[in-house]
């Protein structure tokens, strides 16, 4: 028999469950009754089913039926057929359902910080299959990476201009607050509220060419400072954190990176020209997947609980 005759069409899923109740049954009849069909619509896709293979796969007993060596092998590889496809229509509706899946994320420094790890956090413990890729880069990249496809959204501070392709859709509004190690001089003491008795102390200011740092410098300009010289360039959390607290630096940081971190502390020093709308970013034409989506829809209830959140540190 040519195996190709097992795809011409005439094999029939319903033949491979007919054949393995028939074998969980035993006989004709009770396996008519699983199936709610009549006995002689059993036979019949059963001889139909042998004469395809070209084999007796039961042989007829006074009592029943038994596998002949060739119904053995044969009612295995239906079994596995039909488990794969069980299978298939399982992840299917997992899928559809926003259950199982990928969805790559692009994050930046305010988005990363605690809206983006709250939302992935709820999401895998409603959806432990869905996998979440995080994607690190500046906002130039990140919308790139968007636009070619290879991001489903992303995660950050809102720029005041996108290319036509992108939308962006606001979360939640965090200020930019100074921050110190606590147990830092200056803690505590009239000076924190001075951003001219604060330039004594070293400072981490972010690269240049970036939205913060401009807005950080006019600040200074603004109270008629110079910029800190003793100063170190850094956007690395990491490595930012832990000059904040093993130094005497001060860095400007979105709040909520600072507000719940033990180690360190907020500054009362007006900063109230700098503020950061935070939210996602994806691309027009193209709809999210069902992953994706799930993902939207944790985020859009984290951004809510930081809204209200961020009243008790205004």
């Amino acid at each position: 028999m040519a195996t190709d005759r097992l795809l011409d069409g005439r094999v029939k899923i319903r033949h491979l469950v007919l054949v393995t109740a028939v074998a969980d049954a035993g006989t004709l009849v009770r396996a008519a009754e699983t199936l709610h069909i009549t006995q002689p619509v059993v036979t019949r896709g059963l001889r139909e089913l042998e004469d395809v293979l070209g084999v007796r796969l039961f042989d007829r007993l006074p009592r029943g039926v038994s596998p002949t060596p060739y119904g053995v092998s044969f009612i295995e590889h239906a079994r596995s057929v039909l488990a794969e496809l069980r299978s298939a229509g399982e992840e299917v509706r997992l899928l559809r359902s926003g259950q199982l899946g990928t969805v790559t994320v692009g994050t930046h420094l305010a988005g990363s910080n605690l809206l983006l790890p709250r939302a992935i956090a709820t999401l895998k413990a409603q959806h432990p299959k869905l996998t979440v890729v995080v994607r690190e880069g500046t906002p130039d990249m990140l919308e790139q990476l968007l636009l070619t496809g290879d991001l489903d959204l992303t995660v950050g501070r809102l720029s005041p201009t996108v290319p036509g392709r992108l939308q962006q859709e606001r979360l939640h509004q965090e200020p930019i607050r100074l921050v110190a190690r606590a147990g830092h001089p200056v803690v505590g003491t009239a000076d924190a509220s001075s951003l001219a008795a604060l330039i004594r102390y070293p400072w981490i200011f972010p690269v240049a060419q970036t939205a913060l740092r401009a807005e950080l410098e006019a600040v200074f300009f603004q109270e008629g400072l110079p910029v800190p010289a003793d100063r170190v360039e850094c956007t690395s959390m990491l490595t930012l954190r832990n000059l904040l607290v093993s130094t005497d630096v001060i860095a400007a940081l979105p709040m909520f990176i600072a507000a719940d971190d033990s180690q360190l502390r907020l500054l009362p020093t007006p900063l109230s020209s700098i503020r950061r709308h935070v939210g996602i970013t994806r691309a027009k034409d193209r709809s999210p997947s069902p992953a994706a989506a799930v993902l939207l829809t944790h985020l859009r209830e984290e951004g809510a609980r930081l809204a209200e959140q961020e009243t008790r540190y205004a």
